[in-house]
């Protein structure tokens, strides 16, 4: 259907999402908007980076912080790469492979925060990872597998401002009240921008997807639970601070 027009819209949860008359990559453009006003609808503050900025996270706790980003990162390039694999034309395939690319590079930032922490990669590998924190990279991994290449897409297109502004937070914060070097907090101002042409990458993405004929409303759905099971994982490393 691409630079074609769509067909009635559809209704998902008593909201139509597509509109009729609509080309795939303006009704992805629609789907993206609205997922990001859900998003944004659905944000809590987060009570993690809230007491980062305060400086009233233990130096103990961020170590919870790199140990469960060592697993999450682990986990996400894995599930990347298994998207390439799976949607190797592009633009989804190429989209896919630069971030398992940009995953691999980020593990290795992560290893200056731990050194920063007093942790080596053993101890990262030691770890014992907290159940909820690792939602997240659970639930991404089984959309690798079973998931569709417009709703991964999606999810990371509409989470990404978020992320990217909690990350530029926490370095921020580790910079100002934790002494932490530059080169300790690359990995989060790794995170804080986003690559270079992902929203066109993503957005053409999401577009061939639906062109495919894959669910517009389930893709929704995927970004609105990623979108929780980050606030899970934040959520997680204030667990018992009071």
């Amino acid at each position: 259907m691409t630079a074609q027009t769509c067909p009635a819209p559809l209704d998902g949860g008593g909201a139509a999402v597509w509109r009729g008359g609509m080309t795939t990559v303006q009704l992805a453009g629609s789907l993206i908007e609205r997922t990001r006003t859900e998003i944004s609808a659905r944000t809590t503050p987060n009570r993690f980076l809230d007491l980062l900025e305060a400086g009233e996270i233990p130096r103990a706790r961020l170590g919870w912080l790199a140990g469960e980003e060592y697993r999450v990162v682990g986990s996400d390039r894995r599930s990347f790469a298994l998207l390439a694999s799976r949607f190797p034309q592009a633009p989804a395939g190429d989209m896919f492979l630069r971030l398992s690319v940009g995953e691999g590079r980020a593990l290795r930032l992560l290893l200056d925060f731990a050194s920063a922490l007093g942790w080596s990669e053993k101890d990262l590998k030691a770890y014992d990872p907290k159940p909820w924190a690792q939602a997240y990279p659970s639930y991404l991994a089984w959309n690798a597998v079973y998931g569709t290449s417009s709703a991964v897409a999606l999810a990371m297109l509409a989470n990404l401002d978020e992320w990217g502004a909690y990350c530029r937070r926490a370095a921020d914060a580790l910079r100002g009240r934790y002494d932490l070097t530059e080169e300790a907090v690359g990995f989060f101002r790794y995170f804080a921008q986003p690559p270079p042409d992902f929203e066109d990458e993503a957005t053409a993405a999401i577009a061939v997807g639906l062109d495919d004929g894959q669910d517009a409303v389930a893709a929704i759905r995927t970004a609105l639970t990623l979108h929780a099971y980050e606030a899970g994982f934040w959520a997680t490393l204030v667990e018992g601070l009071g």
